[in-house]
C-alpha cells in the first residue's frame, strides 16, 4: 500500500472515531474507549509512525469541524428549496451542469458495490463549491439569509481550499485554522446553525 493510500485509510478512521464522539453517537460514558481501542487495532495504528499519527489526528479536529459546516451548509440549501419549491427541487432549482455531475459521480459510485455511498440525495454528490452555484441560481431565495453570493463563496472557497490540504495529506497552519474558525462563526451568525 502506497503512503498516500496508507495515509487515506488512516484518515478516514480517525475521521470516523472522530465523527463519532462529536455526534453524540458514542456518548462519553459508553463503551467509546472499547470502540477506539477497537479501531486502533483495526487500523494498525501501533504499526504506524507516532508524528505522522499525531499530526494526522490534529488535523482530524481540524476536518470536522469542516465536515460538519459542509453537511450543515447542504442541509441549509435542501431545507430553503424544499420550503419554497417543494419535493421537486432538485429538478427545479439546479442547473443541468450541475445535476449532470451529481448522476455521473452517483453512477460510478454505484459501481463499486463493496463500498458505502454517499446517500440517497443527489446533493450528497456535487461538490462544496457547488452549493454556491445552487445559491446563486436560486438568490432570491437565499438573499435574507446570505445577503451576498460573494460572501458565501468567499467562505465556501475558503473552507473548501483547506478541507482539500487535510485530504490530501497535508498539514494547516494555526492561522490556516483560526481562519476556518472565524469563518464558521462568521456564517453561524449570520445564517444560523
Amino acid at each position: 500500500m502506497d503512503e498516500d493510500k496508507l495515509y487515506s485509510f488512516v484518515m478516514r478512521g480517525e475521521l470516523t472515531k472522530v465523527a463519532l464522539n462529536v455526534s453524540g453517537v458514542v456518548s462519553k460514558h459508553s463503551s467509546s474507549e472499547s470502540l477506539v481501542q477497537d479501531y486502533i487495532k483495526s487500523l494498525s495504528l501501533d504499526l504506524l509512525d507516532d508524528e505522522c499519527v499525531n499530526t494526522a489526528k490534529e488535523m482530524a479536529t481540524v476536518y470536522t469541524a469542516i465536515a460538519a459546516f459542509e453537511n450543515m451548509v447542504r442541509k441549509f440549501v435542501v431545507k430553503i428549496l424544499l420550503e419554497h419549491k417543494g419535493e421537486n427541487w432538485w429538478d427545479e432549482c439546479v442547473s443541468d451542469k450541475i445535476k449532470k455531475f451529481a448522476e455521473t459521480r452517483k453512477k460510478e459510485e454505484e459501481k463499486i458495490k463493496w463500498h458505502t455511498q454517499r446517500g440517497d440525495s443527489m446533493i450528497n454528490y456535487i461538490e462544496f463549491g457547488d452549493l454556491v452555484s445552487i445559491m446563486q441560481q436560486n438568490f432570491e431565495l437565499f438573499e435574507v439569509y446570505i445577503v451576498s453570493i460573494d460572501w458565501a463563496r468567499q467562505i465556501i472557497q475558503t473552507l473548501e481550499r483547506s478541507r482539500n490540504v487535510i485530504m490530501h495529506s497535508g498539514e494547516l497552519g494555526r492561522k490556516d485554522i483560526e481562519r476556518i474558525g472565524t469563518n464558521i462563526r462568521d456564517w453561524i451568525s449570520q445564517v444560523g446553525g
